[in-house]
Order: structure tokens, then sequence, then C-alpha cells
């Protein structure tokens, strides 16, 4: 476990560089990434590279102690090289091109720009690909962001018709998935097909949902180029990319198949303030953010890195953690005293190998000037940065005491697994049939009614071969898709007396987004191919506006379902709630529930809380605002709260770090 930081050794005098490595270390710091904005530095002229800067700032971090991760600048291709090949960027869903002026201005599609990647990639890997300084390397920078994924390009529009032949290899298997015959849609041939965007009205979904694989595959492939070269040039250190948060533009299992470490970007202020919490929440959690946010994606990608077979180690980092304000939210409120100690701390408790904050120092010119970072822009120190010191220094106190190993970041071992399926929620984002069903933002509230109750849990991804079996209890928010892999995934789990949770609209949908096709006596309607597993089959769906409530009554609870709501009719399974109409709200067939609509968080809870007592799991809601993980013989608690808890994990556990006493944002840690 070591702490990070992102540096720009390029915006700051030469004789500035030792101070702040020296400094860097003197906190705590081990890890710097550098250069991933740095092309027009490195290469200010077509094929006339300028090395003497990078190579001293290498040196300098190195001689202070620190490893660095380098990373190719392909995020901001230079304005000469927009010039020579102007048709390199990508043109957005209104038509517009995506000019040169800010940063990602390139589109996936386009050959010419992919080797030119390749061409600074590879200059890069083979100058510094054998440095003793570099530990890492991190490919592009956040991809997707700013709506950069989907482009309308005719480099797109070409590569799209490929793809589509590659797939469907006849026009006319082509025509049968998607249903063109519906509104004369029919194709004569793959060149006929446009990307399905400024159309009179919808366009075809399944249309629209292989334009999106497309468009996640061309990301893939980008990366994939990427990392091949690196492998080449430097062998033995390992590949990372950091992602983004509640970002869904294109698959990231794939892209974390081609690494060594999957990373994220993680700004809790900005997250709860951008998304879709309600403004109750976003003022509740406006300088703490939401505790469940960086947590779930902490759990998502520790699930991305973990071999073909998915029983790897689960490797993952926070490339960069908000140190205080940023600059780019709606609003942008400073966290509390405490925060940024308790997201370093929150995130270690997930099994991160390193926490790297951004920035080292808040530049005082250009777009992102308004956002904070460890020091201010005259140097002096920033509470982000006396908070990292801390955790710096209570990291070095406990692993000198041998409380915490490498081994505590690998025996992060949740026995509750939630499923999430780019795949699937791209589907419900085409077709939402009501216009606030998020299927992002349902599977956040079940992973948060799962932590509320104290259970540790794994995020995992659909995957050829995937196992299950391991896990006692397994929930599917939003899993309108289930293919063969999940679905035997599933079979063998419940056999092996796991209980699995089914949320709306499971199984709802083919792999070309029309009703699941019949494989058995009533299999034609949702939950497709889970219908014998679960028991019921769905006859009827209904998107509730906003103030419509149905009240829901489970073990003499009252609960309600909002946005969305289901008709079963029972096929073997039983009834544990009803609607006030009498209809089954929540029903279950052997270990396998199934939720006829979008429950209130208090719902979540109780039928989480019945389904891990089934499971055998120990379950009780923590107190408000306070999150545990565990790992290892330990038990960390953390206080998001404005008011102090008092909370132990047991009579018996010892105190290693603070106590039972937590007041506002603070955490212990405990041996149990």
């Amino acid at each position: 476990m070591q702490l990070g930081v992102c540096y720009y050794p390029e915006h700051w005098p030469r004789a500035q560089w030792a101070e702040d490595a020296r400094r860097m270390h003197a906190m705590g710091i081990r890890v710097v990434r550098i250069a991933e904005f740095a092309w027009s530095v490195i290469e200010a002229e077509p094929g006339v590279f300028t090395w003497d800067w990078l190579d001293e700032a290498i040196e300098t971090l190195h001689a202070a102690g620190l490893g660095v991760v380098l990373c190719t600048p392909t995020a901001t291709p230079p304005k000469w090289l927009v010039d020579r090949m102007p048709d390199m960027v990508a043109i957005d869903l209104q038509g517009r091109t995506r000019g040169f002026g800010s940063r990602r201005h390139y589109c996936f599609s386009h050959a010419g720009y992919r080797a030119e990647s390749r061409r600074i990639s590879r200059a890069v890997a083979e100058r510094y690909g054998q440095h003793p300084a570099v530990v890492a390397w991190q490919t592009d920078n956040e991809y997707g962001c700013h709506d950069t994924v989907l482009s309308l390009s005719e480099s797109a529009r070409q590569g799209f018709r490929r793809w589509l032949a590659a797939r469907y290899t006849t026009i006319d298997a082509l025509n049968a998935a998607w249903g063109t015959v519906f509104w004369s849609q029919v194709y004569r041939a793959f060149d006929e097909i446009d990307l399905p965007a400024l159309t009179v009205t919808e366009a075809n979904p399944a249309h629209r949902l292989d334009w999106r694989r497309f468009a996640s595959d061309e990301v893939v492939a980008f990366n994939r180029e990427q990392v091949a070269i690196l492998r080449e040039c430097s062998p033995g250190r390992p590949v990372s990319h950091n992602f983004m948060g509640f970002f869904t533009e294109f698959n990231h299992h794939d892209v974390a198949a081609d690494l060594d470490i999957a990373t994220w970007d993680s700004y809790p202020l900005g997250f709860t303030q951008m998304f879709f919490l309600s403004a109750e929440e976003k003022a509740r959690w406006a300088r703490t953010g939401h505790p469940d946010i960086p947590s779930f994606h902490h759990d998502l990608y520790r699930g991305m890195c973990r071999g073909a077979d998915g029983q790897g180690e689960g490797r993952w980092w926070v490339m960069e953690q908000q140190p205080g304000p940023v600059n780019w939210a709606h609003w942008n409120p400073a966290p509390h005293d405490g925060t940024v100690r308790l997201w370093t701390w929150q995130a270690f408790a997930h099994g991160a190998e390193v926490v790297s904050y951004f920035r080292w120092r808040q530049a005082p010119f250009a777009q992102e000037q308004m956002h904070t970072g460890l020091l201010r822009p005259d140097s002096s120190e920033d509470q982000g940065a006396l908070e990292a010191a801390q955790v710096g220094a209570e990291l070095a106190a406990l692993t000198e005491r041998g409380v915490l190993t490498d081994a505590l970041r690998l025996a992060v071992r949740p026995t509750v697994a939630l499923v999430f399926d780019y795949d699937a929620l791209w589907m419900a984002q085409i077709q939402p049939q009501g216009a606030d069903y998020n299927p992002l933002e349902l599977s956040f509230r079940a992973y948060s009614g799962l932590r509320q109750l104290g259970l540790d849990v794994d995020i995992v991804g659909p995957r050829a071969g995937m196992d299950l079996s391991g896990y006692r209890l397994i929930v599917l928010p939003a899993a309108l898709h289930v293919g063969a892999d999940l679905q035997a995934a599933l079979t063998t789990a419940a056999a092996h007396g796991a209980q699995i949770v089914l949320g709306p609209r499971a199984g709802s949908k083919s792999v070309n987004l029309s009703f699941p096709p019949a494989d058995g006596p009533w299999s034609a309607l949702p939950p497709g191919p889970l219908a014998a597993l679960a028991g019921v089959q769905v006859t009827r769906v209904a998107s509730l506006p906003p103030g419509v409530v149905e009240p829901v009554a489970l073990d003499g609870t009252d609960l309600s379902i909002t946005r969305w709501r289901e008709d079963l009719a029972l096929r073997g399974a039983e009834t544990l709630a009803t609607f006030t109409d009498g209809r089954p709200a929540l029903t279950r067939n052997g270990p396998v529930r199934y939720l006829a609509g979008w429950l209130d968080a208090a719902g979540w809870q109780a039928v989480f809380a019945g389904a891990a007592a089934d499971a055998g799991l120990t379950v009780a809601p923590l107190p408000d605002g306070l999150r545990i993980s565990r790992a290892g013989g330990l038990t960390m608690a953390f206080n998001f709260s404005d008011l102090a808890r008092d909370w132990t994990p047991s009579p018996i556990a010892t105190p290693v770090l603070g106590d039972a006493h937590l007041p506002p944002r603070a955490m212990a840690i405990w041996r149990e």
C-alpha cells in the first residue's frame, strides 16, 4: 500500500523539481505519474523530439526514491498533427466537429491517428522502457471523457460497416437480427448502413446497440495497440489505464482484459454533484461525497484485472484522488477536514495498491487553475497535503508494527457478488421505457443497500467460463440480458447453495435487444432464460411517473416501489411481498428471489437482509453514515456523517488505529 501523486514537471521551472521530489518523499509519497498530456512538449515539430527535460524529470524523481508511472501522451495530440490530418477529430451526435483547443480531440476509428498513436507510444516506450525509475505505465488518459466514444465521422461509419460484416457475415442475418422489416428498414448490403444518429425519430434499437458495441470495440483495439508496444519495449512493468466514475460508454471489462492494473479517478464530491442523487442527498453529502460512491468504483475496478479465469488477485489503484475542491462540477464545495484521509483509507480497505492524489501543485493558469492540488500555486501546503502526510505516517507506523502487509490487499474476499454488465446497461439506456429508468443508478442503489448492511461486495462482469459458486449471495440489479455463460454460472451457484436476487427486467432482452427467444414452455417473455430459475413470468410492465408510488408489504414492513412495476405470473415461485392489489412484488423460487419493481432504500435492505439470512450471512444495519470493510483479520470503519458514532466489530476486537469512538470523518482499524 503506497501513496502517489500526479505531477507535471513541464508546468514548473526545472530548478523546482528536486525540491518537489524531496517534499513528495517526505510526505510519504512513493509513486509519481507523469507525461500523459506532454506530446507537444516531447515532439514540438513533426519528428523532432525533445527528451532532455523528460530525462531530467525522471532522473530527479528517481534520485529522490520515487517510482514513475509513465504515460503514453495520446489524449492530447498536438496542433500540428490535427492540421495535418483534420479528419482525425471526432464528430459529435449533432454532427459537429470536436475540434482542437482542449483535449481528447481524436476519433478512435481514424486509421491515421491510430498509426500516430502507435508511433508516439513506441518512441516514449523505446526511450524509457528499461529505465529503472519506471515502475508502471498508463495508456492514454480517461478513455471516453467528454463524450468522445461515439463519433459520427466517416472513419467510424466505414469501420462500423466492416464490424457488422464480420459479426453477421450476411446482410440477411443482420436484417433478421435487427428486425429491419419494421418501418421498412431492410438493407440490401452492409454499405447501405449508416450510423444510427440524426434520424427523424428513434433509430432501430438493435442498430443502436451494435453501434455501442462497435464503438466500445474501437476503444479496446486502440488500447490494445499501445499495450502491445509497452509490453514489447518495457517487459516486466505493469500496464494500466485510468478509468472514470459512473462512466459506461465502453465495456471496461474488455479494455481491462489487456491490462495488468485497473486504475480509476476518484472525485467523490464532483460525482455527488453531477450524477443521479436527489437534491437532498447532494446537500447532505456535499462535503464528504456519498459514502458508497468511492467504494462502488473500488469494488468495480478491483474486479477488472483478475486474469483470464477471473480468479486472480484483482490489481487496482486510485490514479487520481480528489484532494480538495475541483473545477468541473456544477458546484465545487471543499471537503470537510479529515475527508481526504477518509477517502484514502477507504480505498486501501477495498484492496488498493496505490492511492495517487491529483495533483501535486495547483496550476495558476489554463482550464484547471481552480482545481486544487496538495500544494497551492505558491507551494504552500493545502489541507489535502496535511492529510496525505498523516496517512503516509500511519501507513509507515502500521507497516512497521506488522499490521499492514501486501497480504491484507490480497485478503479482500467478499462472499457477496453484484453482477455489472455494460451490454445490459446499454440496452436499458437505449430503451429505458421511462425517463428516469437509469440502470446505473439502480445498480448503485442495490450496492448501497448491501453496504449499509455491513456486507463486503465483489462487482463482477459476465465472462466466458465464469464461476460464481464461491459466493453466498449474488445480486443482479439490472441484468436485462443474460447470456449462456452467466445463466450457467447462476444455475451452478444456486445448486451450490447461493442465494440469488434478480432485479426488475432481468433476462428481458435477447442479445439483439428484442424479447428473449423461447427455449422452454414459457420463456419467450421475461425473465427469458432465467424463467425456470426464478419460477415467474412477467406478463406486463409499467413505468411509473414521478409522484406515483406503489406501496408494498413485506413481513409487516411497508415499503415503496417507484419508477417501474411488473405484473408476475407464478410458475412455481412463492410470493414474499405483495402490492396493494394483491399481485406479487417479490417472489422466491428456492434460492432465487425476483423483484418486480424499483424499490426504495429501505426495501433493498429488507430484501437483502432476508436473502443474506438464508445464505447464512450475519448482517445488521450500520449506524447512519458509517461504512465498514473486512480483510485479512482486520475490520476498518469509516464515519462519513456529521455526528460522532460509537461502534466496534466485536467485544474482543483490538483497535490498532483509532478506537470505538468515531468523531465525524474519523476512521478506525481493529484486529479481530
